[in-house]
């Protein structure tokens, strides 16, 4: 019998042993959390049985999807979000996948571009970074404000506004930075039409029309540089008066740029000897409307569009950029080449380029 005793007690200590090392060990293997590391064991243990779900996108639609974490956000909510926005089909797949992989505390409050062919793998790795979430947006050289505010319009959901909520701040009457109205020589109640700078650009996902528009004013002032504004004042010109010279020559010729000098330099002729500038996009411009903003004019139109930009009844310039034209037709209007031309028409081939005259009777000639 005491025998027994002994064998029993031998084997409670033991196993009370080996119970001990083990769980030294665990405690060890699990940085002094063992309940936590045999929960996230059970965790990965129970995703292997569920891989296809884990690796499955939830559908073909590669649309972007507009998809905001909230400060605060737990990653079931999160989870829960996902799935309402169809974008996963098991928030508890994706709950335990960011617990294994540690993401579940890496998960950062934004906007974020999200689209159903993206697995649960790719959206968890996503979500911890806000910073990184950016859209592309382009605008074209030559387009007029409300063709950008069309463009914001037709990049849903990237935006979080309309257009004509950015025409809100770029239009008429809008709140201008003093400094920037001063530098370019901006009339009291003027558009910025003309400096919203064409180029392509990335675009943080909590972009709202103000930031938008400081972002192109921003551009507009860094590709100028500091020397056009000194050089167009020794021509006896503001920048604002370039800017609306260069917005003519961008709509005149928007497809070879190296003949925007040339063009400039037909109309600083004509504005030297006193001549309307006759500029067709002047008149195109009071015309445009929604969904055909530069329609084709006839010679009627010349002097029936009753309008301060229409140049064929107004000597000068007009009041100001009929469109947003690039550093290269901007430049033109500062550095016209040196010529004797005050015509210029279409050539009679296809590639788009124009024959200059100097007078009227040669531009004549050049017609097809």
């Amino acid at each position: 019998m005491n025998r027994f005793i002994r064998v029993i007690l031998f084997l409670v200590l033991l196993f009370g042993f080996m119970g001990a090392l083990c769980f030294g060990v665990l405690f060890i293997v699990s940085g002094g959390q063992p309940i936590d590391f045999l929960q996230t064991e059970l965790i990965r243990f129970s995703l292997y049985f569920k891989q296809e779900e884990l690796n499955s996108p939830f559908g073909t639609d590669a649309s972007p999807v507009r998809f905001k974490i909230n400060l605060g956000d737990t990653p079931r909510q999160i989870a829960s979000n996902l799935r309402d926005a169809n974008l996963i089909t098991n928030s508890t797949v994706f709950v335990d996948y960011a617990r294994i992989g540690g993401l579940d505390t890496e998960f950062e409050a934004g906007t974020y571009f999200l689209n159903q062919t993206m697995a649960i793998p790719e959206i968890a790795v996503l979500l911890t970074d806000s910073a990184s979430s950016q859209f592309p947006f382009r605008i074209l050289e030559g387009w007029r404000m409300e063709e950008v505010a069309e463009a914001i319009d037709e990049s849903q959901p990237y935006f979080a506004f309309s257009g004509d909520d950015f025409l809100a701040v770029v239009g008429p009457d809008a709140q201008v930075d003093p400094a920037f109205a001063e530098l370019v020589g901006l009339p009291a109640g003027a558009s910025l039409e003309g400096f919203l700078f064409p180029d392509s650009y990335q675009l943080p996902a909590e972009v709202t029309p103000e930031m938008l528009r400081d972002i192109l004013l921003q551009n507009f002032l860094d590709k100028i540089g500091t020397q056009l504004k000194p050089d167009a004042e020794k021509e006896g010109f503001t920048l604002y008066e370039m800017v609306t010279l260069a917005s003519i020559v961008q709509r005149e010729q928007g497809i070879h740029p190296d003949e925007h000098p040339l063009i400039a330099s037909v109309y600083h002729n004509r504005l030297d000897a006193g001549m309307k500038l006759d500029a067709d996009p002047t008149v195109q411009y009071p015309l445009g409307a929604k969904g055909r903003w530069w329609p084709g004019i006839s010679s009627a139109d010349y002097t029936g569009v009753i309008s301060d930009y229409n140049t064929y009844l107004n000597f000068g310039l007009p009041p100001g950029p009929i469109a947003n034209p690039s550093l290269t037709a901007i430049r033109a209007a500062v550095y016209p080449a040196e010529s004797s031309y005050f015509y210029f028409r279409a050539d009679c081939s296809p590639d788009h380029y124009h024959t200059f005259a100097t007078t009227y009777e040669e531009h004549l000639t050049n017609g097809c």
